[in-house]
């Protein structure tokens, strides 16, 4: 067996490979993007503008799967050098690797890129991207007048019919994860709009929302033949934890194809939920899957479901109802747990008390 470690290519040789054309690049590189030293960084800068526009894209899409499957690298320092890029594409794409960023030092630039950006991709992705100062935010992690002018600039967006529907969507999106006495009611006008793409933003927001008196909304769109629709209605299902959603995130999980986005969400959705018959059929599928990916799910879903029971055997997450109301709420979740297929779930909060309005523009999605 041969032992001997093999020498670090030199940072000159990486962006040698970068400016390459006539092959693809390396993708052992490209862990050499996380943690970025300030000298390496300096030279990526220098040599950035030579590097064709669809490299550049590329490049930060491959880290941005990278960052999907491995937790431990970070690449917020090239993300925020390439929110100047003068290619949209790579400005977009650099927004996404920057999701999870807390640095509040990037908040007035994300302000600054959805008020003004002069592509709509890329001020939907700033709109995101300050979805996550919200959830911070809503911590106490980060300054509350900072949190407020986050928050004030998205409702802003939100109700403006005169911004492309997508920003809007997005800005919803982001405002999910906030208290605001506002956002449920623009929440709900987004879900009764009769519009699709908005539903799926409604259904988005209300899986961040941790409120539980969406939960009836979410189960009648489970049954939904919109397939985006029915993705962002299991996830929601599964992000509220919502134990009355079990069958049926069982039945969808057993009739969607192998592999397929809802089956997966569907898995993880299970993961968070638990109860009878999870396990065992998390674990059947797990034995019969040949979707890799889907393996690799399935073994993360079962150690999440192993979380889930542990909390669920000492009562921690039990939902405990504080009014006759929620008493009344709980008692109805009981009630359709018991034989949903019997069941014609209705949607009690009908208030559309606030009009989003029609969208200046409807083609973006």
């Amino acid at each position: 067996m041969d032992d001997t470690i093999q020498p670090i290519v030199s940072f000159e040789k990486v962006i040698t490979a970068l400016l390459d054309n006539s092959h693809p690049f390396p993708p052992v590189h490209l862990h050499r993007f996380s943690d970025i030293s300030i000298r390496d960084l300096q030279l990526l800068k220098e040599s950035w503008t030579q590097i064709q526009a669809n490299r550049r894209v590329a490049l930060l899409e491959d880290l941005e799967t990278l960052a999907e499957s491995d937790t431990l690298v970070s690449f917020d320092d090239l993300g925020k050098f390439a929110l100047t890029d003068p290619e949209p594409g790579v400005r977009e794409v650099a927004l996404r690797l920057l999701w999870e960023c807390e640095d509040t030092s990037l908040v007035p630039v994300l302000i600054k890129m959805v008020e003004a950006d002069p592509d709509v991709k890329v001020r939907s992705a700033a709109a995101t991207a300050l979805g996550q100062f919200i959830y911070v935010g809503e911590l106490e992690e980060i300054p509350e007048n900072l949190l407020h002018r986050i928050e004030e600039k998205l409702l802003q967006l939100t109700m403006d019919t005169g911004e492309p529907k997508l920003l809007r969507r997005r800005a919803l999106e982001a405002m999910g994860f906030s208290s605001r006495p506002e956002i449920n009611n623009l929440i709900r006008a987004a879900y009764n709009k009769d519009d699709p793409e908005w539903l799926v933003t409604a259904l988005f927001a209300m899986g961040r929302s941790a409120n539980s008196t969406w939960i009836p909304s979410v189960m009648d769109m489970l049954d939904s033949e919109n397939q985006e629709v029915l993705f962002e209605a299991v996830r929601a299902a599964g992000e509220l934890e919502a134990k009355v959603a079990r069958k049926r995130l069982l039945r969808i999980v057993k009739t969607q194809p192998e592999g397929s986005e809802i089956r997966m969400a569907g898995i993880w959705a299970l993961s968070k939920i638990g109860g009878e018959k999870v396990r065992d059929t998390l674990e059947a599928m797990l034995e019969s899957s040949e979707d890799d990916d889907e393996i690799d799910l399935l073994e993360d879903a079962l150690e999440n479901l192993q979380f889930t029971e542990g909390f669920n055997q000492f009562g921690l997450l039990d939902y405990e109802p504080e009014s006759e109301e929620e008493l009344a709420l709980q008692e109805k979740y009981d009630e359709m747990d018991e034989d949903f297929e019997d069941d014609d779930l209705e949607d009690d909060d009908t208030d559309d008390d606030l009009d989003l309005g029609e969208d200046e523009e409807d083609s973006d999605s």
